[in-house]
């Protein structure tokens, strides 16, 4: 838990934090449009991509981090947001409560450390109905070896559930010898080992170890192939999402989505008190690949785990699936995460792997709105240059986006009539690039306006003001985003001046991130009167 903050320590530690966040990376970020005539994808690779020029704008794909050990401390939670932390996760898997009341606690006294209180939003990743181990007999935190080409049973029988060894392995899946067969594969611990079916005896099931190695106790299980019939949400899932809705989590990053129907079940969950909050459906597995337009539908957003459907589906299948599910997200118009071992040599090393560059870079190019840190940030040795690191690939893949192709593509996959507020999207997207915009300023109460603009990929960033301060953490999961809590009252009084002190509060906040300067084109997206539900208006105005 943090430590309380006098009001002298906070003015001081407040000028301190406002003096060297300017020195960063991500808060100040310069753009120098030059004009594209690419006609062809394959044209501007060949004569717009330049490793020695920097890259033209800035950086609009959102960062998660997983916030644990290594970074939970408000110091270095400041750290993180002033080099580009958008969103904090919290994965259930471990912890307790108090552990992560103190862990919101604590990002949220970071994020209000600064002059002007930054917003950043607070995840809950659920735990999810995984299948586990049991504990190993006479050493719960050894391990043993199984050797390739043993014999094992693998039981559901609870006296071996803190009795394991090399010939008996308790599962906490009570079903399983029913819906497993002969010839099928059990996966161990992420996959490191694996067990060939052999027979099935009741609750016993003869394996052959098809992968040896070291096994500790309560490892995770993956049954590939395999349709499971666990509970959509465990019991310890409905109470951790309860909890979730009183602490005013922003996002639910709901594990093991099968189908449609488990979203449906988690939203009924989160009630009445947290029906603002968004789901973000992880698809894992088979039945979620499978299922997954029913899921996109029914989902606020979705996240491509690809950990354990790297276990699920042959490893040479996952950059499919992930290239499919990012397509048909951004076709949906639904924002999407691409999560797991982005970084994971940085865990220890203060430099990603050639591969894991290239890793980041292709999940911006495929489309993702957001990607994710995992243990890089949790529990590595390096979270803040894991986090720049991150930021700096985003930024360089970015500039190798052919927007003009990619706007047409998703502007052609828009099923007509559209509404007004949807029509005012796509000419504010068309107008920043005949304009060159720095910029496209939109005035939202539910954020959808801002929302429509980012389905549509302009090249500029999208500065979003919203007076609800919930909309704006929730922003950051759709790219292009850059939410403003705009601390005014509404002015019943006079509409137009309200509009007016707003657009002026937004153009000042991109000048002094360094995205737009005086003179520069901008277009802006407002309603034609006051309340949400009235977005039609597009103009274009040059930085005051």
């Amino acid at each position: 838990m943090s430590l309380p903050y006098t009001a002298s320590f906070v003015r001081q530690h407040t000028h301190e934090l406002e003096t060297t966040l300017h020195t960063s990376a991500y808060y100040v970020q310069r753009q120098s449009y030059e004009p594209n005539e690419s006609v062809t994808q394959l044209e501007h690779l060949c004569e717009h991509l330049d490793i020695y020029k920097e890259p033209l704008t800035v950086r609009n794909t959102g960062i998660i981090c997983t916030i644990g050990p290594a970074c939970r401390t408000v110091e270095m939670l400041e750290k993180m947001i002033i080099n580009g932390m958008n969103c904090a996760r919290l994965n259930f898997s471990h912890g307790t409560y108090e552990y992560h009341a103190g862990t919101i606690e604590n990002v949220r006294q970071a994020a209000s450390n600064f002059k002007k209180r930054r917003s950043v939003a607070i995840a809950l990743d659920t735990k999810g109905p995984e299948i586990r181990t049991g504990t190993l007999k006479g050493n719960p935190n050894g391990e043993i070896q199984l050797k390739k080409g043993a014999e094992i049973t693998v039981t559901t029988n609870v006296e071996y559930k803190e009795a394991c060894d090399d010939k008996f392995l308790f599962v906490d899946y009570m079903n399983m010898n029913k819906v497993i067969s002969a010839g099928s594969r059990i996966y161990i611990d992420d996959g490191l080992l694996s067990l060939v079916v052999k027979e099935i005896d009741g609750s016993n099931i003869l394996c052959e170890v098809e992968n040896g190695g070291n096994l500790g106790s309560k490892k995770g299980v993956n049954l590939p192939g395999t349709a499971v019939d666990l509970p959509a949400v465990s019991e310890k899932d409905i109470m951790d999402l309860r909890w979730g809705v009183d602490q005013g989590v922003d996002m639910i990053f709901a594990s093991f989505i099968r189908d449609a129907e488990s979203v449906q079940e988690i939203r009924k969950i989160l009630g009445e008190d947290g029906k603002n909050i968004k789901i973000i459906s992880k698809i894992e597995n088979h039945q979620g690949v499978q299922n997954y337009d029913d899921i996109l539908n029914e989902s606020d957003g979705i996240m491509v785990a690809r950990g354990d459907l790297g276990i699920e589906i042959p490893p040479e299948k996952v950059f499919l699936a992930q290239k499919m599910m990012i397509a048909r997200a951004n076709r949906a118009g639904k924002p999407v995460i691409c999560a797991t071992q982005m970084l994971e040599s940085m865990i220890y090393k203060p430099r990603p792997t050639r591969a894991e560059g290239s890793d980041v870079a292709n999940a911006v190019l495929d489309g993702a709105d957001c990607v994710m840190l995992s243990g890089e940030t949790a529990k590595g040795d390096y979270p803040i240059e894991a986090l720049q690191m991150m930021h700096l690939i985003a930024r360089e893949a970015e500039a190798v986006v052919f927007h003009r192709q990619l706007f047409e593509s998703l502007r052609l996959y828009t099923p007509t009539p559209v509404d007004s507020a949807r029509a005012t999207a796509i000419a504010a997207v068309e107008a920043s690039f005949k304009t060159q915009a720095t910029g496209i300023i939109v005035l939202t109460i539910t954020g959808r306006s801002a929302q429509l603009v980012s389905n549509y990929r302009p090249r500029c960033p999208i500065i979003t003001v919203t007076r609800n301060a919930q909309v704006a953490r929730q922003c950051h999961l759709y790219r292009g985003l850059f939410p403003i809590h705009y601390p005014g009252e509404l002015k019943l009084s006079s509409w137009i001046d309200d509009v007016d002190e707003r657009l002026n509060y937004a153009m000042n906040v991109a000048k002094a991130r360094g995205f737009a300067k005086t003179g520069d084109s901008m277009v802006v997206v407002t309603g034609w009167k006051s309340g949400s539900g009235f977005t039609n208006t597009m103009r274009i105005i040059n930085c005051l």
